[in-house]
């Protein structure tokens, strides 16, 4: 692996070996995510506690600080929206110059196993990865399910997520699920859990992170169960904890109910 590869993934992959990684990119298919209106504003009070940052350039550009920046991953698929006829139809919308215009540690791409967009969403990725290694940036693969909620079980996740690694990603997204195990085992790159939509408590989060980890998780790509939660900094701080501070659940849960009230420093 070349200096530039390595040098990226080390900006994503704390010495620790374990990441938080903070999504923001649901505009590109779902447009103003509740409480993802005003991006700016949403991402400001968080940045500190984030590993880097998973967003789409032009919310990179008109709402991220390039003076205080973290890591970037460019979201760097799309073509489909919700109103659209299926969210697997996508392609690559960005350019791997326009990655390295913005200086980003990474790209992230969906792939869409077992819809009628497999085969074209599997040769997007191999071609991301082609170009990521000419110029030495690593690549995301996120396995999207899109409306089939049922097909969030270990043996596919396990499939998609080795393809993903088959085809050269670097790390890969993917859900929890019960044996999360067999995923991890099965997935010669790291693995990061994605949330989904948010959850009924905080403790439930914090449970399926904690799961996770001890089932060979590197860490968390979480997005709406941080930032849709009524506290989100004492959230993202209870997810760190767990993630790099070898926290139980239990433990996170306590820290989270212990910074709700506190009041958000604005800079």
């Amino acid at each position: 692996m070349d200096w530039g590869m390595k040098n990226r993934l080390s900006q994503l992959i704390q010495a620790d070996g374990h990441c938080l990684f903070l999504p923001v990119d649901h505009g590109y298919f779902q447009g103003p995510t509740r409480k993802l209106e005003a991006p700016g504003k949403t991402i400001e009070p968080l940045l500190d506690y984030a590993d880097a940052l998973f967003i789409t350039r032009g919310v990179l550009r008109s709402s991220v600080d390039p003076k205080r920046s973290k890591p970037i991953i460019l979201r760097v698929s799309g073509g489909a929206s919700v109103v659209g006829k299926d969210l697997a139809n996508e392609g690559i919308t960005t350019s791997m110059e326009e990655a390295l215009r913005l200086n980003v540690a990474a790209v992230g791409i969906s792939i869409f196993v077992g819809t009628d967009y497999e085969r074209e969403s599997l040769l997007n990725l191999a071609k991301l990865v082609d170009e990521g290694e000419r110029y030495g940036i690593p690549v995301m693969a996120v396995t999207a399910v899109g409306r089939e909620l049922e097909k969030r079980d270990a043996r596919y996740l396990a499939l998609a997520s080795r393809i993903a690694a088959e085809l050269g990603a670097k790390v890969v997204k993917t859900y929890w699920c019960e044996g999360f195990e067999k995923v991890s085992r099965g997935c010669p790159v790291p693995v990061v859990m994605a949330g989904g939509p948010q959850v009924d408590t905080e403790l439930e989060v914090l449970e399926f992170v904690y799961d996770g980890m001890q089932r060979g998780a590197i860490g968390v790509n979480l997005g709406r169960n941080i930032w849709q939660n009524d506290y989100p900094v004492a959230m993202i701080k209870a997810i760190r904890a767990i993630i790099h501070e070898k926290a139980t659940a239990k433990e996170s849960h306590e820290l989270y109910n212990s910074l709700k009230g506190e009041p958000v420093a604005v800079r």
